[in-house]
């Protein structure tokens, strides 16, 4: 295992922080997170644009990417890339409701890893909290517990992060709910409306699904972080949930965001609850303390677009 990762966690300091700009290779980033991603990158009204040189990679013209490459297909223009840059972040990949095999985010991935080893560059791969599963009814769920992928879409995330052990220069992102990327606030609703499932009773207050979320702006913020402590040699887990801290409500967040919905009962296999442990995250800086809110997750979005849609 390379020095410059590990196993345990925060062990970067502010001190190891690039002090130019990195040059990060984002793969994917023309994809549905990198849509959100990049304006936040490029804008100076988040005060990114300062410590990060981006280089987009698409396969094909009219997608606004910088480079032009097949990462499966090109690995002699992929590793040129990789090399001309501090940082590989590989946000490629392929997500449910694709009529896909789901094995190409191990494939993806593996391209990744194969041109930052043959460069010496780090790389940050796209993991997802599907991994966890069903999670747990009540503790977070941290970077070294059980893994119980429920989707074939988990379970290759699953098979990514242990293709990823065999590089020396790796750190999986285990990526919650990212407002705007995610199917609730990322997608219109159905024409017949929004249904939510609800869960407690009469003891209770009826609360939707509870989950870990994070904003596009404070993801990109994360990520430029963790790639300048990477460029600059610090040490960081090699794997990593990400997420803004404690749980919101779907209800909440659309409530948040001005749409309707018809609230019915939690059937019996619905999830209540997935909450991520970021205390990683959060000792290394790259996501605040605070708790998440519903009312911020949403006005990172509209940042971003203006409006919702």
């Amino acid at each position: 295992m390379a020095d410059n990762f590990s196993t345990q966690p925060a062990l970067a300091q502010p001190a190891a922080l690039a002090q130019r700009p990195v040059r990060v290779l984002a793969v994917g980033a023309t994809g549905r997170l990198g849509r959100l991603l990049v304006p936040a990158w490029r804008s100076s009204a988040f005060g990114l644009t300062s410590g990060l040189e981006l280089a987009l990679q698409a396969r094909s013209e009219g997608k606004g990417a910088d480079i032009l490459f097949d990462p499966l297909a090109d690995s002699v223009d992929f590793r040129r890339a990789a090399e001309a840059a501090d940082v590989v972040l590989c946000l490629a990949g392929v997500t449910p409701g694709q009529d896909v095999d789901m094995g190409l985010n191990v494939t993806l991935a593996q391209a990744a890893c194969e041109a930052g080893k043959a460069t010496e560059r780090p790389v940050i791969l796209a993991s997802s909290a599907a991994v966890y599963g069903r999670g747990s009814a009540d503790l977070p769920l941290a970077e070294d517990g059980p893994l119980a992928p429920l989707s074939d879409y988990g379970r290759a995330k699953v098979a990514m992060e242990e293709m990823a052990r065999g590089y020396a220069r790796t750190c999986c992102l285990r990526i919650g709910n990212v407002a705007g990327a995610d199917a609730l606030l990322g997608a219109e609703a159905p024409a017949a409306g929004r249904v939510l499932d609800m869960f407690g009773g009469m003891a209770d207050k009826p609360h939707g699904p509870l989950r870990s979320y994070i904003g596009p702006v404070t993801l990109a913020q994360a990520l430029a972080r963790l790639a300048r402590f990477l460029a600059a040699g610090a040490r960081v887990p090699e794997i990593l949930n990400m997420a803004e801290p404690d749980l919101v409500s779907m209800d909440a967040l659309l409530r948040a965001a001005g749409e309707p919905f018809t609230p019915r009962p939690a059937p019996a296999e619905a999830i209540e609850r997935v909450e991520l442990d970021v205390s990683r995250a959060v000792a290394l800086g790259l996501v605040p303390e605070r708790p998440v809110e519903a009312t911020r997750l949403v006005a990172e979005l509209r940042q971003l677009r203006g409006d919702l849609r």
